[in-house]
Formats: C-alpha cells, sequence, structure tokens
C-alpha cells in the first residue's frame, strides 16, 4: 500500500489528533512540533512561544481511501483559520494555523484551497493560515498520544475537545472509519 504524509498545525493537537483519528484512509497520527528553530523541542518549550515551533499533527494515510483535499477539508472545518496565533482559549504562535506542504502538489493543493475559500466569503475575516514547506517534524511526548482518550475525566478534554468532535462526527459522518 503507498501512503502519503500531511502535517497541519490547527490548534492544540489533543483536539486535532482526536479527530483525524476517526477518519476512514489515516492510518497514523502522531502529534508533535514543527517549524521551529531548536532542534528536539520538549512541550514545555514549545508552550513559551519562544521556540518557533507549532503544535502540528503528522498524519499518515492512504490516498485511495481519503485524498489530500479530502484531509484538508477537515482542517479548515475544524478550528478558526481566521485567528492569528489563536483557537479558542489557546493562545500563541505555537496554536498557528499552518499547512505543511511535503510536495510541489500538495503545495498547489493547499494554496488553491485556502484562496477560493478565502474568496468564497465563508469567513467574515480574512484566512491567516500560512502554507510552508515541511520542516524537521519532532514527535511529542508519549504522553501526549491519544491524550482524550486517555484521559477523558480532563476538564479541557470535557469541555472543549469533546464537543468538538461531536460536531465533527456529525458533519463527516460519510468520511468515518466503520466500527
Amino acid at each position: 500500500m503507498k501512503t502519503e504524509i500531511a502535517t497541519f498545525g490547527n490548534g492544540c493537537f489533543w483536539c486535532t489528533e482526536a479527530i483525524f483519528q476517526m477518519l476512514e484512509g489515516v492510518i497514523s497520527v502522531q502529534s508533535g512540533y514543527m517549524g521551529g528553530d531548536i532542534e528536539n523541542p520538549s512541550y514545555e518549550a514549545v508552550c513559551t512561544g519562544e521556540t518557533g515551533h507549532a503544535e502540528v499533527l503528522q498524519i499518515v494515510f492512504d490516498p485511495i481511501k481519503i485524498n489530500y483535499s479530502e484531509l484538508l477539508e477537515v482542517f479548515w472545518k475544524t478550528h478558526d483559520p481566521t485567528s492569528l496565533n489563536k483557537q479558542g482559549n489557546d493562545i500563541g504562535t505555537q496554536y498557528r494555523s499552518v499547512i505543511f506542504y511535503h510536495n510541489p502538489e500538495q503545495q498547489l493543493v493547499a494554496v488553491e484551497y485556502k484562496t477560493q475559500l478565502d474568496q468564497s466569503g465563508t469567513y467574515a475575516n480574512p484566512i491567516v493560515t500560512l502554507v510552508e514547506p515541511a520542516a524537521t517534524f519532532y514527535a511529542a511526548e508519549d504522553y501526549h498520544k491519544n491524550y482524550v482518550e486517555r484521559h477523558p475525566e480532563n476538564t479541557y478534554c470535557q469541555f472543549v475537545v469533546r464537543p468538538k468532535i461531536e460536531k465533527f462526527k456529525k458533519s463527516f459522518e460519510s468520511k468515518l472509519k466503520k466500527s
């Protein structure tokens, strides 16, 4: 099976990891960091906003089952791409909206999608999402993996992530993995 990689930064990776894991054709989702100035950053360092990294997801997918444009649709619809360095209560450059492309085709598709979306008037404000070449991906610490699933009692998971997941399930029902 031929796989491809997509890398997105669209806010806290706890929220977005749980969403992308539910999609048919997504093989794996790994939380991590990209786009910064230091090697092997820690979560604590990234959270200061001083390393230049964004919290991202590295998504391995089967392009026969789900294509890059479909992943972009989920990306655009599950965060606010008009909010500069902020998603909900999460504030800082580490929460910026960014697409890291892995090849010229991904770059073209991402830029065209962003342009069409911006021109459509879907959002009241301009889209601030960056489209940048992929850099070195640094995996997040193990305790972030499957965070929402492992910590359903966490207040953030209950009041921020769960409602986002429920909304996502309704909007993307046809793209969800079959149980």
